[in-house]
């Protein structure tokens, strides 16, 4: 008799709305957690293995240290086609690595991937549950701005390549506030775990 594979949730939510936090979360409920950006990071940072692709498709944005993400950025934020460029270097090795940590983890009853641009770019059929991660835009604003590097003009140009929190929210199974307590979003989130279990049967 084969194992039942795990419950594939979708962990997803636009920039800054706290995503982070509560894949941490998940991770310290016992909850493997695939983190798209944080293999995207490492793939381009010091002897990333997609460093050499990235130069050879974008002159200039690279160093010893990596990619340098302010001047990739630049160049691929507001075009289109050279975005398009940047993707195909990129979802592919991610893929791979998923794939990985998804055959790694086949015991697990619940595995979420934290796919950020999952509504943008992935197919949603492929998912046992959605869950998006949402706050208020101002907090959404606050946060951004915050970061190192970030402009109100590049953060304008990442919500225009982003679908609007409303509808995200509208398409998801379980929605996660972040703009509350981290006591009130924890307890959120060890409840959605709980109900995804047991709307699968588990």
């Amino acid at each position: 008799m084969n194992p039942v594979p795990p419950i594939l949730g979708c962990l997803t939510g636009s920039i800054a709305m706290g995503k982070s936090t509560v894949a941490a979360m998940l991770r310290d409920l016992g909850v493997p957690v695939f983190d798209a950006d944080a293999v995207v990071h490492d793939f381009q940072g010091r002897n990333g293995r997609l460093v050499p692709a990235i130069e050879a498709q974008f002159p200039g944005t690279t160093t010893t240290a990596g990619v340098d993400r302010q001047k990739l950025g630049t160049q691929v934020l507001a075009n289109d086609a050279a975005m398009s460029k940047l993707e195909a270097i990129v979802h592919p090795a991610v893929a791979e690595e998923r794939k990985i940590f998804l055959a790694a983890h086949r015991d697990a009853p619940l595995v979420v991937l934290d796919i950020p641009l999952f509504f943008e770019k992935s197919g949603e059929s492929a998912m046992d549950a959605i869950i998006v991660v949402s706050a208020t835009p101002d907090i959404q604003r606050a946060r951004a701005l915050a970061r190192p590097g970030m402009t109100p003009e590049k953060f304008e140009a990442i919500l225009a390549r982003q679908m609007p929190d409303v509808e995200k929210r509208a398409r998801a199974d379980f929605v996660i506030d972040t703009a509350v307590p981290l006591a009130v979003t924890r307890a959120r989130v060890a409840e959605v775990i709980a109900c995804i279990l047991d709307r699968e049967g588990r």
